[in-house]
């Protein structure tokens, strides 16, 4: 069973900024390598700095082949 008293700590106080693992994005985003070629990616993120999605874009940007 797995163990969720951060999960239910954040509800009580309201606290429910989370973050996805750069290692689970990784993990799904190489199945549309293809899809992704010459796209323009738009991450709606409250601190660019701070998200794993903007920086598996930037990290990859070349590879995946973005256009913007």
């Amino acid at each position: 069973m797995s163990d969720n008293r951060n999960l239910c700590k954040a509800q009580s106080v309201k606290n429910d900024e989370f973050y996805t693992r750069f290692e689970d994005i990784q993990a799904e985003l190489q199945h549309y390598k293809t899809y992704l070629k010459n796209k323009v990616i738009y991450c709606n993120c409250d601190n660019p700095y701070e998200s794993n999605f903007v920086k598996y874009f930037i990290l990859n940007f070349n590879s995946l082949k973005l256009k913007n």
